[in-house]
């Protein structure tokens, strides 16, 4: 595997322990292009992982955004996605993918990563590959933010969307801990709520009455404040609208006007949010604050 496709410094705090790792016998693919030999590989094993779930996007949103500009803004963001495959031969071993946001809209410029989706075999977890790959997003937030001509040094967030933590859920409570020994805090949902949008088709919502959005917390690793316990409302705020912003460009107007007003209905306040560990219970569990 090429030196250049994990750097040790990206790691989250709580994965410096798993250096050193011998990757040697596998092989890092990243894809940028929908023309990619890669990409329906990764796709595939993504959505067998997400898609009956309602949790992946269709085929077509994803190829729409490895069409997006790699130089220009969307409106007043820049975006780039990525699909990573790790392959042993021609086995795939884990794939993730993950959407860079810059912006200059909040205070100063900086990059919001939304950390899509990821699928590590069986066989490879607790190896450390979900690690590394929980950092490699870092990378295409120094490339966004390179295109839109700020310094690779600005504030960086990553962001997983995450099920609320469910006791009777054995994956769900173990990607919860995993996140959380990594060093990654959730943003109280008790303080600010997120939902995330209806994926499923526009056929779909419309025959159901429509959208209906699935609530989740939300994730942070913000890169050399891991440590802070709170975040600024205002900085909340602007992270769940980077998030949105990009469901925009691949979700019907109808589908997101929802999601819009009840952040907008949100008021900002002054005072900070507390940043609470992953497996933290907070009402959600069972349906309460919906």
């Amino acid at each position: 595997m090429s030196d250049k496709s994990f750097l040790p410094d990206d790691l989250a705090p709580g994965d410096q322990r798993l250096l050193p790792l011998d990757f040697s016998t596998l092989t890092f693919h990243r894809v940028r292009r929908a023309v990619d030999p890669m990409f329906g590989v990764g796709y595939e094993q993504l959505w067998r992982e997400f898609g009956a779930l309602d949790e992946m996007e269709t085929r077509a949103v994803i190829e729409s955004r490895l069409a997006w500009p790699e130089r220009e803004p969307i409106g007043e963001r820049w975006f780039r996605y990525e699909m990573v495959v790790i392959t042993q031969g021609s086995t795939v071993v884990a794939a993730r993918d993950h959407v860079a946001i810059v912006s200059t809209d909040y205070q100063s410029p900086r990059a919001v990563v939304h950390m899509s989706h990821i699928v590590v075999l069986p066989e490879w977890r607790r190896t450390g590959v979900a690690a590394w790959l929980r950092a490699v997003p870092i990378q295409a937030a120094r490339a966004c933010l390179k295109s839109a001509g700020q310094p690779s040094t600005a504030p960086i967030t990553l962001v997983a969307e995450m099920e609320h933590p469910d006791v009777t859920h054995e994956a769900r409570t173990i990607r919860l801990k995993a996140y959380e020994k990594a060093g990654f805090l959730k943003i109280d949902p008790q303080h600010i709520e997120y939902h995330q949008p209806d994926f499923r088709s526009a056929e779909a919502i419309d025959s159901s009455g429509g959208p209906r959005p699935l609530p989740f917390a939300l994730l942070v690793r913000r890169l050399g404040r891991e440590s802070e316990p709170t975040l600024p409302s205002d900085e909340a705020r602007h992270i769940i609208r980077s998030l949105y912003s990009m469901y925009a460009l691949g979700f019907r107007a109808q589908d997101m006007a929802g999601l819009w007003d009840s952040l907008t209905a949100s008021a900002p306040t002054h005072l900070p949010i507390n940043l609470v560990p992953p497996t933290a219970r907070s009402g959600f569990e069972t349906g309460e604050g919906l």
